[in-house]
């Protein structure tokens, strides 16, 4: 780039959002997000519905899941048989091992769940005879659910999906200034003490190419846009998403990326791994770019050939790199992008951020709601099966 561097009436008696949609049925608030409309009259779940945590997760948000109907959902928490948080919104944990008590506690409450917030083990599946519903707690899940054989096993599978979008938007959008203004050099001067006025880039008029069209790179086009960016999407299928032109300037096929490479400031990968976007930037993409233009990964690591990736930017081919994602995860310590001046590396934080779990917890919360109508097909963000989320 850069030569250098829904009007729904809250009811009472709720600490969380929860709101009437059309026929009267309640459904529960999310920040930012599209309601579902749960319409009354259906038949309703017979019975109980019993919810397992079975990731780490605030308690707020527990008790935000217990409000949503009392006497139809039992939520079942139990910290110690989990991971213990490392940050908010941390749905892994810290390295954790049961001993011979707790995991067989922690098997018996798995065997109890008729829906699970976040995956279970894999192992434990078929010592889970109820199981009909898992709310993720990321979007692309397919390649797990297929591999946990999910649809055939009756479990309906909801997503993430977003969620994260703006999250990652931002940090793209963080990277871009970082390196058009010089925020490395202003530190160094700042740390020097030292007064010297210089010249930065901006992003106006630049070109923002886009691999994918999805939820990500929707949110990019959007702040790309706002800032004045000429804003580039390849897709798979571009006639589906002719409905999106007010973002994109331009909407190509994928086929045509090292044509448009060249005409490209910065390059944002968004799309995730499969056999066709396996190594899809290697050397030839990477020499086909703008010389000194900003690459960005968000989509994941191994989209990228990361020899190809060093090289560039060792000749300053490729200007500046920021990278959420990379192959293999962790990155190894003594990986050479590590100590490279002209590359970002984040540990695939970029869409966590403080708010994350209350947003998908708002998500299961109107999920439920249609779920406990006996309306599971009014859910948001249903994962078909065979799609990637």
């Amino acid at each position: 780039m850069l030569p250098r561097q829904g009007g729904c009436a809250p009811r009472r008696g709720h600490r969380h959002p929860v709101h009437r949609c059309e026929g009267g049925a309640p459904h529960a608030g999310a920040e930012g997000a599209d309601h579902v409309r749960c319409r009354a009259g259906g038949r309703g779940m017979s019975g109980r519905q019993t919810i397992v945590i079975a990731t780490p997760l605030e308690a707020e948000h527990v008790e935000a899941l217990r409000d949503v109907a009392p006497g139809r959902l039992e939520v079942l928490h139990e910290p110690e048989l989990l991971p213990p948080i490392r940050y908010t919104a941390d749905h892994k944990g810290a390295p954790f091992t049961r001993d011979a008590a707790q995991e067989q506690a922690w098997r018996a409450l798995l065997a109890k769940a008729d829906i699970l917030w976040d995956f279970p083990p894999a192992e434990l599946l078929d010592s889970m005879p109820k199981l009909r519903w898992i709310q993720a707690t990321s979007t692309g899940v397919g390649p797990l659910a297929a591999k946990l054989r999910l649809a055939e096993r009756g479990v309906t599978v909801t997503t993430a999906r977003g969620v994260h979008a703006g999250p990652l938007a931002e940090w793209v959008f963080m990277a871009l200034l970082q390196h058009a203004r010089g925020l490395d050099h202003l530190r160094r001067e700042q740390a020097a003490r030292r007064w010297v006025r210089y010249c930065g880039e901006d992003l106006a008029d630049r070109t923002l190419l886009l691999i994918g069209g999805g939820d990500l790179a929707r949110g990019c086009a959007r702040i790309g846009k706002a800032l004045g960016m000429r804003v580039v999407a390849l897709v798979r299928r571009p006639g589906q998403e002719r409905s999106q032109a007010a973002l994109f300037d331009q909407i190509a096929p994928v086929s045509d990326l090292l044509e448009l490479l060249p005409k490209a400031d910065a390059v944002v990968v968004t799309v995730p791994h499969t056999p066709e976007t396996e190594g899809l930037f290697g050397a030839a993409a990477f020499a086909a770019m703008r010389p000194g233009a900003a690459f960005v990964n968000i989509g994941r690591g191994a989209v990228v050939e990361h020899a190809a990736l060093r090289e560039a930017l060792g000749s300053g081919q490729v200007g500046f790199a920021a990278l959420d994602v990379t192959e293999p995860e962790p990155l190894p310590p003594e990986d050479p992008l590590w100590a490279m001046p002209n590359v970002l590396i984040s540990p695939h934080s970029a869409s966590t951020v403080s708010r994350e779990n209350a947003r998908i917890a708002a998500i299961f919360r109107e999920n439920l709601l249609c779920w406990l109508d006996g309306r599971p097909e009014a859910m948001r963000n249903i994962l078909a099966p065979g799609q990637l989320y």
